[in-house]
């Protein structure tokens, strides 16, 4: 990824920011149960305000239904934001006519203005050039601080940059060089630790990865493929046989780069659901077994393939993540090599993250995305959408 221009880099005292930012935080009952997105927004934009700027804040939650429902308004984050950037904020029940752009022509310096949901806008998810330059009219320059909606082509997130200058906030930038450091220039050696469900989830991610790092450490039920493709037995473990070319392609890749895929030598097995269990060599998994996760020969020989890298991608559950077990073993060693400052870890997805918060390790990881589509669009090796239409021609400064 080539480098995006920073507002941080613009005088924006007594500028009115028109700020895409992805505030589609978890709600039970009414009330916020995650805040991760807010506060790290937040933290971004307050030097904005301090320095003397005006925002008017987009955001979509959800995907609503219908051209309005209040249990996805954006008036229900609006005080837990004004908390989290310590700055008043305002709310309008539109994001584009006259009553927003009345709003927002009557901000000060400092204050905010948090528009309804964009997604009640018709117009909002087909790019609608209209109501692109409807949004627009809210602000003097447009910022995008929402990599988790780079992966969408949205008035919001890339029709508005026809009809302002625009320039990628503090959060798209974070988010963008923690991908640039482990896929564009990774120290050498870079490693992945990929894992999921589902083979045909991470087929892309595979092969683009493949061509790019050093070493890929598979795991969880995606391994069974690959295994079962190199003829190695799996008993009654689910696998993917419609994935078997796909595995023959990545191998073919990752062989022509000099890039090295390491999947599990020893296995965890049971014969009763998991009642009780053994440990035996890749090769000998009984035929009425089932394989529950890696043995401890391969979480040293995984832990060795970490302990040598100098960039860590860590995306989707690798195993079972209970105490003590060889994915929560795994996590920590990551953790353990970024303390020592020895490598940079960067993790993504919705499972990737959910695993290294069980693990309790998410805290020490150099960087983990709060994006789910964008960053696997990222690893896949695909163009997104919001990133390059800042680097368009329209990006005006």
């Amino acid at each position: 990824m080539s480098q995006l221009t920073s507002i941080n880099d613009v005088d924006v005292s007594g500028r009115r920011l028109l700020v895409r930012a992805d505030l589609n935080v978890p709600m039970q009952n009414g009330q916020i149960t995650d805040m991760t997105r807010i506060n790290r927004f937040a933290e971004g934009m307050r030097p904005l305000l301090q320095k003397g700027a005006k925002l008017v804040v987009l955001t979509h939650r959800g995907r609503p239904d219908r051209p309005f429902e209040q249990s996805l308004s954006n008036e229900k984050i609006r005080k837990a934001l004004s908390d989290a950037l310590q700055a008043p904020v305002l709310f309008s029940a539109y994001s584009t006519g006259p009553s927003s752009e009345s709003f927002a022509s009557r901000l000060s310096e400092g204050q905010v203005l948090l528009c309804e949901n964009v997604r009640f806008l018709k117009g909002e998810t087909s790019n609608d050039l209209e109501v692109a330059a409807g949004l627009a009219r809210l602000g003097e320059i447009y910022v995008n601080d929402a990599f988790s909606s780079a992966h969408r082509a949205h008035a919001s997130t890339e029709g508005v940059t026809r009809f302002l200058p625009s320039f990628a906030g503090p959060l798209m930038l974070d988010e963008v060089d923690a991908l640039s450091q482990t896929l564009d220039a990774p120290d050498q050696p870079a490693v992945a630790v990929i894992g999921a469900d589902r083979f045909s989830s991470k087929a892309p991610i595979l092969l683009n990865l493949a061509g790019k790092l050093d070493k890929l450490i598979i795991g969880g039920q995606i391994a069974n493929t690959f295994l079962y493709a190199s003829g190695t037995p799996i008993g009654r473990s689910q696998f993917e046989p419609d994935q078997l070319d796909a595995v023959s392609e990545i191998r073919a890749r990752a062989e022509e780069s000099g890039c090295k895929i390491l999947l599990p030598i020893d296995l965890v097995v049971s014969q009763d659901n998991g009642k009780s269990t053994a440990i035996v060599d890749r090769t000998a998994c009984p035929q009425d077994a089932t394989i529950l996760d890696v043995g401890p020969k391969t979480v040293e020989r995984f832990k060795a393939a970490l302990g040598s890298a100098r960039a860590i991608l860590w995306n989707g559950p690798f195993g079972r993540m209970e105490n003590e077990t060889p994915a929560v073993g795994l996590a920590q060693e990551a953790a353990r090599i970024t303390r020592m400052g020895k490598s940079i870890t960067v993790a993504g997805g919705r499972d990737a993250v959910r695993a290294l918060n069980q693990a309790g390790v998410s805290d020490d990881f150099s960087f983990v995305s709060t994006a789910r589509g964008a960053f696997l669009e990222c690893l896949s090796g695909r163009n997104l959408p919001g990133i390059a239409a800042l680097k368009g021609t329209q990006c005006a400064s």
